[in-house]
């Protein structure tokens, strides 16, 4: 049995609008149909889009953590002359 949802589940949009070079926004990391879409999906939809949106954050995070370690390690350990 499905639970009725009483609200409209709100946009992600923060208005950044900027395009990553995968297709994602930058500010929601939603693709160009899921934004263009929107206003058109059902709750069921929007909630499984604003899943693979926190994945996609989550991924972000997780390359950008390994090139700052990556960054970190490649760096001379020793005088700064």
């Amino acid at each position: 049995m499905q639970q009725i949802e009483i609200f409209d589940i709100p946009s992600p949009c923060k208005s950044i609008c900027l395009v990553n070079n995968r297709g994602y926004c930058k500010g929601c990391y939603r693709s160009r149909d899921e934004r263009f879409l929107w206003n058109s999906l059902t709750n069921a939809q929007k909630k499984k889009v604003l899943s693979l949106c926190q994945q996609r954050y989550k991924r972000y995070l997780l390359k950008k953590q390994q090139a700052e370690s990556a960054i970190n390690t490649t760096k001379q350990h020793g005088f700064d002359f």
